[in-house]
């Protein structure tokens, strides 16, 4: 196969942006649920499994196992819903039929609540979150690649695809893009194969999920194509995506919403060879908002994916009143348009009415190397795209940005929305404050934003 060769200088990454104020005006999806005080204080833990699926979607069985893995606490451990009832905590939404779920805070780590988080089942396109986090900091986003026949040559039948075409250069910030906005399985592939190969890619990506202690995750195709074995959780999703949103890059696709993505190459009618391009749109519908369901207030990714055997799976990240809450939602067993998506934002609902109420039934734990005393974060598999990065984009197009009017470093519309709601610096905690902390927290954009 074709190397591939950097053919532009990497332009240099702005220092830093401005912070802007939250601007959306589309209204939150769901309500959020009356707050109902409990009568005392208490710990519910609940295990009525959810009904099958009407779809019929596999999964190792219909109820969750009796003993699952406590990483993260012990309570994370077993089945059923988890969390700590008290005076002034409103009660979880009853119309989420997911089999497992999780709510936490993204900057402490803490586990507001939780059902089955420890469930290991069938990810989907949730599982292109290591992928990206595993690689992203490998290629510089000008490198040129030409795409070889042999390159697409195991993408699976029914895949998702952004459209990339054989003996045709992209750029590896058009690749990405491909990846996060279309959930393009070809675009995977095309990465791996610059990564010198789809089983390189894997190992690596077990590597890194072991790293960050996500270790209910197999990966067997890079793409989160549905394969014999090919298993995450709630609780390793959550993980894998707090990790992620450490990258400036990472933070920047999985938050935009529309982008030009380039096209075959062709002679015009005048004769002259063009290549134009096409748009594509991000499939987040909280991002995006659909028919049936509005842009969710706050939302800034991550990624969501629906495979046969896995359902529908979707990790979120959203901003409100200054905290940022992680949720992730696996198989819903309601079969509704967008069923998923409206979950997830009655569990953000309740997660912000909760915070700073409800004591925590566990916590994300942070990297094996980050969990050492004095030890740094991994700067090889989960080093941040940000500061000493390529910051530039090469697309185009605008849209509605659903949750700040945020300036892009390109043309890519709501590019650099995540986790600051605006841009901003990346600040990450050194390895004095992961001996204080033992947390794996997310850039402190929200308060310092002016």
């Amino acid at each position: 196969m074709p190397a591939p060769q950097k053919t532009a200088k990497r332009p240099l990454l702005l220092a830093s942006a401005t912070l802007l104020s939250l601007s959306l005006t589309a209204p939150v999806a769901v309500a959020a649920p009356t707050p109902t005080p409990a009568p005392t204080s208490k710990a519910t833990s609940t295990s009525k499994p959810a009904k099958p699926s009407p779809s019929g979607s596999a999964s190792p069985s219909a109820t969750p196992p009796a003993n699952m893995s406590t990483v993260g606490g012990e309570r994370l451990g077993q089945p059923g819903t988890q969390v700590n009832l008290a005076p002034g905590v409103p009660v979880l939404p009853k119309d989420v039929t997911a089999r497992s779920w999780i709510v936490a805070d993204a900057e402490s780590g803490e586990v507001l609540a939780a059902h089955n988080a420890h469930w290991r089942l069938a990810p989907a396109s949730t599982l292109k979150m290591l992928f990206a986090d595993t690689l992203l900091p490998k290629f510089p986003k000008d490198m040129k690649y030409k795409v070889a026949a042999e390159d697409l040559a195991d993408v699976g039948a029914g895949s998702s695809m952004v459209g990339i075409k054989e003996k045709e250069t992209y750029s590896v910030h058009d690749l990405w893009l491909g990846v996060f906005l279309r959930s393009g399985n070809d675009a995977v592939h095309v990465l791996s194969a610059m990564n010198d190969g789809v089983e390189k890619t894997v190992r690596e990506m077990n590597r890194h999920a072991e790293e960050l202690q996500a270790l209910d995750t197999h990966v067997v195709s890079p793409d989160g194509y549905d394969a014999p074995g090919q298993v995450s959780s709630a609780y390793d999703l959550t993980l894998i995506a707090r990790s992620g949103l450490q990258k400036k890059d990472f933070r920047e696709y999985c938050s935009t919403l529309t982008a030009k993505f380039p096209g075959q190459t062709k002679k015009n009618k005048k004769g002259r060879t063009v290549r134009e391009t096409f748009e594509i749109q991000n499939t987040n519908r909280l991002l995006t908002g659909d028919y049936d369901i509005d842009q969710y207030q706050g939302i800034a990714g991550v990624k969501n994916g629906n495979t046969t055997n896995a359902g529908a799976t979707f990790t979120g990240v959203a901003e409100r009143g200054g905290k940022v809450l992680l949720v992730t939602v696996m198989n819903p067993q309601k079969s509704d348009h967008n069923e998923v998506y409206k979950e997830t934002a009655r569990l953000f609902d309740w997660g912000f009415q909760a915070a700073g109420k409800v004591e925590p039934v566990g916590e994300l734990v942070p990297p094996k190397g980050a969990a050492q005393p004095g030890a740094q974060p991994d700067a090889t598999a989960s080093a941040p795209v940000g500061a000493g990065e390529a910051g530039g984009a090469a697309g185009g197009g605008t849209s509605k940005r659903p949750v700040a009017s945020a300036t892009a470093e390109s043309g890519s519309s709501g590019m650099g929305v995540a986790l600051g709601i605006a841009g901003g610096l990346l600040v990450l905690l050194g390895g004095a404050a992961f001996l204080v902390n033992r947390r794996w927290p997310l850039p402190d954009l929200v308060r310092r934003r002016r």
